[in-house]
């Protein structure tokens, strides 16, 4: 398995900080204000879930959302200072929880100052090669933008500038406690270029675990030609949620052929939600939504939770400004308090989550497993997950009758959990 050993064992309570503490999405205080410290008060949660790890979003200084970086060596003023971030490194520690950041190297904000500055001096500024910039357009110099984006300026990916830059921000954070980075974007920078930088902060840091954002296109070889440990299973998370929702259990086997061959060459990051898509519970209903997790707890990779699935929350993604807000809300202010979310289905849900967490760290080969089809059909579907060493198995059997169950086996056809 690529990555440091620890990575074998991880799962991830995936955050949004600014959403998570009700920090607001524009502007920033005079003062710091120690939002960040509220997830201090949650990590005895995540310890009941049954994660081992923090997956955080942006913390860096941003002038909105977290992704329109400003200082990628400033704690944003609206989560707090760099002794609010140590500290909430160090609780995790304290726990046996590893911390990954997020990472967006693939551009800056507009109003980044090293920006604004090459702007104003022109193209023999000192810092002019670290983003990619046209001189010599017509108009005058044109930045170029990510995915259009106007607000989100391009770094310059086959320079020297950007490769020191990014080497120091990861090492830097990596010194201060992470234990690893998501690299934003990732499918947005050449692979060569990652292939650059990563060598150089494995020499100071070789226990780091990278994981790209990678939402389609070859996985394989662009963690080869990259360097990084894992990607995202963005197809994997498709095939399960629209194999339920279009009742096309054909879809989720597809996938799952294809997620044994990526685990030939690494270990994916699984997820059935993040930051950035309309949450399960609102695809599919919170008693699918289930049917989605015991998918995700029963098959091989590195998996994730984000912050609120475990409780049945809902939310849908827009294509708007402001459009991703629902998918990232506040929380109440410590754990104590979680069930507010969701009243009795959230706890009935947060139960269901403990239970199939649970089943998986019992069988922690489960990491590497590969799945066979047994048999398939529309709306049925059971498959057998096995080790990689071939000596132990469990199977699952998903059914969209009657409302839809699933029951998991262990290898003498006993029945270890089941929903529905």
């Amino acid at each position: 398995m690529r990555g440091p050993h620890w990575a074998r064992h991880a799962m991830f309570w995936h955050v949004y900080p600014l959403g998570f503490s009700g920090a607001p999405m524009d502007g920033q205080p005079a003062d710091p204000q120690p939002r960040l410290r509220r997830l201090l008060d949650w990590l005895d949660y995540a310890v009941e879930l049954g994660v081992s790890g923090l997956l955080l979003g942006p913390v860096f200084a941003s002038s909105t959302h977290g992704y329109d970086t400003v200082d990628h060596f400033a704690v944003d003023p609206r989560l707090g200072t760099d002794q609010d971030f140590d500290d909430l490194v160090a609780a995790c520690h304290d726990k046996g929880f590893t911390v990954v950041l997020d990472g967006v190297f693939s551009h800056v904000g507009r109003e980044h100052p090293a920006f604004r500055q090459v702007l104003a001096d022109g193209p023999d500024a000192d810092l002019a090669s670290l983003f990619d910039i046209d001189w010599t357009s017509e108009g005058g110099p044109y930045p170029q933008f990510f995915e259009g984006h106007e607000t989100l300026v391009r770094l310059n990916h086959s320079g020297t500038q950007s490769v020191d830059y990014v080497v120091e921000v990861m090492t830097h954070w990596l010194q201060r406690g992470a234990n690893g980075w998501r690299l934003d974007a990732a499918y947005s920078v050449p692979p060569p270029f990652w292939a650059k930088v990563l060598p150089q902060v494995r020499a100071v840091n070789p226990d780091a675990w990278i994981l790209g954002e990678v939402i389609h296109g070859d996985y394989p070889r662009i963690v080869t030609e990259s360097g990084m440990d894992s990607l995202t299973q963005y197809e994997l998370w498709k095939a399960i949620w629209s194999s339920l929702k279009d009742e096309n259990f054909y879809e989720l086997d597809h996938a799952l052929d294809r997620h044994n061959d990526f685990l030939s060459t690494f270990t994916p990051n699984t997820f059935i939600g993040n930051h950035d898509v309309t949450r399960i519970a609102s695809r599919l209903g919170t008693h699918a939504a289930t049917l989605a997790l015991s998918v995700l707890m029963t098959v091989g990779g590195i998996p994730s939770i984000y912050y609120g699935d475990e409780r049945g929350m809902t939310g849908e993604k827009e294509e708007r400004p402001g459009g991703d807000d629902a998918v990232r809300p506040q929380f109440p202010a410590t754990g104590a308090e979680a069930a507010k979310i969701g009243g009795e289905q959230g706890q009935r849900v947060y139960r269901e989550y403990q239970e199939l967490i649970g089943l998986r760290r019992r069988n922690d080969w489960l990491v590497t497993a590969r799945t066979e089809a047994l048999s398939v059909q529309n709306t049925h579907y059971r498959y057998r997950v096995r080790s990689e060493s071939g000596r132990q198995y469990l199977e699952v059997e998903l059914d969209l009758g009657n409302g839809g169950s699933v029951r998991i086996f262990d290898a003498e056809g006993n029945v270890l959990w089941s929903h529905g």
